[in-house]
C-alpha cells in the first residue's frame, strides 16, 4: 500500500459495526440476553461487534457471536433490519439484525451463557420488549418483525426509525 493510500485512508470517517440476531421461541416470545457490562441496566439481543478488522462479514458476526454468548451454532436467517444508529460521544453504528428462526425446546435447553458478559436470558413477550431494551433497540426490533418473512426486504432504518427515501 502506497504512502498516500494509507494516509487518505487514515484520514476517512470511521463507523462501528454489530449483528445481532433475533430468535423466538414457538409461542412468539424473544429472546433476550442480560449484560453485565451495561451501566443503564438494559438488555439485548445476543450478537455483537464485527470483528471487520480479522476480515469478518456482518452475518459471521452475528453466528460467532451468538456461539460465543449463549452456547448456539445457528446459521443466520434473512437480514431483517439495517440500522444507522446515531450516538453523542462515539462514531455512529450500522447495526444488522438477523433472523434467528424459532428455537426448539431442546435448543433453549442448551442455552450456555458467556459468563464474562451476559447474566441471564429470558423469552419476553413482543409487546413487553420496552420494559428491557433502549428506545432504539426496541424500534429496531419492532420493524425487524416487521420484516420477518415472508417479507421481501429488511427494514432500513436510522435510530431504530424508517430511513427517509
Amino acid at each position: 500500500m502506497s504512502t498516500d493510500f494509507a494516509t487518505y485512508l487514515a484520514g476517512l470517517p470511521r463507523i462501528l459495526a454489530g449483528a445481532n440476531t433475533l430468535f423466538r421461541s414457538a409461542d412468539g416470545r424473544l429472546l433476550l440476553v442480560e449484560p453485565n457490562y451495561r451501566d443503564d441496566g438494559t438488555w439485548t439481543l445476543p450478537g455483537g461487534t464485527i470483528e471487520s478488522d480479522q476480515g469478518e462479514t456482518p452475518r459471521e458476526a452475528a453466528r460467532r457471536e451468538t456461539l460465543e454468548e449463549i452456547g448456539l451454532d445457528v446459521v443466520p436467517g434473512a437480514l431483517l433490519a439495517l440500522d444507522w444508529v446515531i450516538s453523542p460521544g462515539r462514531p455512529p453504528l450500522t447495526s444488522f439484525l438477523y433472523d434467528g428462526g424459532v428455537l426448539s425446546e431442546q435448543q433453549l435447553a442448551a442455552i450456555r451463557l458467556q459468563e464474562e458478559e451476559l447474566d441471564s436470558w429470558e423469552l419476553v413477550p413482543a409487546d413487553a420488549i420496552d420494559r428491557y431494551l433502549t428506545p432504539g433497540a426496541t424500534r429496531r426490533i419492532r420493524a425487524a418483525l416487521t420484516a420477518l418473512p415472508p417479507a421481501t426486504a429488511p427494514a432500513e432504518l436510522v435510530n431504530g426509525r424508517p430511513a427517509t427515501p
